[in-house]
């Protein structure tokens, strides 16, 4: 695996392919593209600001939970055996879990393995509240959402939201939120009795939605959709909706910045979009960053306000199959159809900052 890190000044020539033609000027930009390599798909990205580790899961017969240093990039541990598509810690009992089947649960200090936990579903999507010391699973299968402890990992129940669950977000007071991918809608969930309390409907504004991120000072939720590509704004308090602003084509992960007041959000056309939060009713895209194509998830390290992102270099798209099912309702251009190969050895990791 190589660790030889590859500079903004090579930005450039892979953008010529990316197809951003409606970036917009502003105060981020890619700080850095470091060439991790090593074979297997991915899909989520998590920083650990309290321990200063980025965690990247790669999936595939080689899967395994890549730990490297969130400062300077460096590799710090592995994870083996574990084909998962994110992981997070949790600081004060200093586990960590990792949605596999069946999950991995690991030692955030040492990346040893604690034991394998067997769940329900299709484990995908995750979030680990502070608040009581829960990891929740997301599964687009029966049972949505699959509750842990962090103490033990023992499963304390499932949660019924009557779709597909894409990403999570808490107030760090015992409500939960989770955008249903299918239904155009946003699940309320209490974290103490575990049960939806709720549900907002976004269905007049838009829906695919597969990014969500919470201003839990002034209540805010932003939804990330991929239907109109934009971003909803509403009000967690009671779900009526304030605005919605455009942002780029097959987003699939948002965060929000309580210290700069923006939200961000992550798409597979080359593009990160920031969303200014100029007061609790007024929003406003104030930047679209050009990244590499297909870095289409990403999280924030609070500590130094920098953006991760992980993406790879992709092949010539293969021909459609003879009589090959229709593409889903929504879906953007670069998910239909057959998807081009990745670049064996081409993974990457993006950092983006002022």
């Amino acid at each position: 695996m190589s660790s030889k890190p590859l500079f903004v000044f090579a930005l450039a020539v892979m953008l010529s392919t990316a197809g951003v033609a409606h970036a917009q000027a502003g105060p981020y930009k890619v700080l850095k593209i470091q060439l991790v390599g090593g074979d297997g798909g991915f899909d989520y990205v998590t920083a650990d600001a309290d321990g200063r580790n980025l965690y990247v899961a790669r999936s595939g017969p080689a899967g395994h939970i890549g730990v490297f240093n969130l400062d300077t990039l460096a590799q710090v541990g592995d994870i083996p055996g574990a084909s998962a598509h994110g992981a997070a810690v949790d600081t004060a009992t200093g586990h960590g879990f990792a949605t596999s089947k069946p999950v991995t649960m690991f030692d955030s200090k040492t990346f040893a393995i604690l034991k394998k936990i067997d769940v329900e579903g299709n484990p995908d999507g995750y979030l680990n509240d502070a608040y009581n010391h829960h990891f929740y699973i997301l599964s687009h299968s029966a049972p949505n959402i699959t509750v842990l402890d962090d103490k033990d990992g023992s499963i304390l129940g499932t949660i019924d939201i009557g779709g597909a669950p894409e990403q999570a977000a808490t107030d760090g007071q015992g409500k939960i939120y989770v955008d249903i991918e299918d239904k155009s809608a946003i699940a309320v969930i209490d974290a103490n009795t575990m049960k939806m309390v709720g549900k907002y409907d976004l269905s007049s504004k838009g829906g695919g939605c597969a990014g969500l991120a919470l201003d839990a000072k002034n209540n805010i939720l932003f939804a990330a959709c991929r239907e109109k590509n934009n971003m909803i704004v509403l009000s967690a308090t009671d779900g009526h909706i304030i605005t919605a602003l455009p942002i780029g084509v097959g987003c699939d992960g948002a965060t929000f910045n309580p210290a700069t007041k923006e939200a961000i959000t992550s798409q597979g056309d080359g593009t990160t979009t920031v969303v200014k939060e100029d007061s609790p009713t007024s929003f406003s895209v104030e930047q679209t960053i050009p990244t590499p194509a297909r870095a289409k998830t990403l999280t924030l390290d609070p500590k130094t306000n920098r953006i991760y992102e992980i993406t790879a270099k992709y092949g010539p798209t293969p021909a459609p199959a003879p009589n090959a099912p229709p593409p889903p309702a929504g879906a953007p251009a670069f998910m239909r159809g057959p998807r081009p190969p990745m670049i064996p050895g081409s993974f990457q990791i993006l950092v983006i900052g002022k």
